[in-house]
């Protein structure tokens, strides 16, 4: 046998399994296909409708508002608002707060780049 049929045989072996997984395919669709038919009740299919009608009622108002700019607007205003509150509430809890004695500080750390600094410093000196 020579190779140009070696090679056809492969060809048409590898044809045959392509044409039957096609054929598999196509039956496991039309599976598919009856059973999601039937799983749509008349009930489901209402309660679907309801459900997206709900998501696209509560959806159109918040596109309009985005369009129009209003919706930031509405939340910068809400924040400013919040902020303000907030801020008014710890103005007043700090004056009802007992004065306390001051307490010592403590030395603050050295950052690790002057660390570096005097090392790379004190080597050159004592060289």
């Amino acid at each position: 046998m020579s190779r140009f049929e070696a090679l056809q045989r492969r060809v048409n072996k590898r044809e045959k399994l392509l044409e039957g997984r096609y054929q598999q395919a196509v039956e496991r669709k039309n599976e598919l296909k009856a059973s999601w038919r039937e799983a749509w009740t008349p009930g489901r299919i209402v309660i679907a409708g309801l459900v997206s009608g709900f998501v696209m009622g509560r959806a159109e108002p918040v596109k309009i508002a985005v369009k129009s700019g209003n919706l930031m607007q509405i939340v910068t205003l809400l924040s400013g608002l919040f902020a303000g509150t907030s801020a008014q509430e710890a103005a007043q809890s700090a004056d009802k707060a007992p004065a306390r004695p001051a307490t010592r500080r403590a030395k603050p750390a050295t950052p690790p780049t002057a660390r570096r600094r005097r090392c790379k410093r004190g080597e050159r000196d004592a060289a």
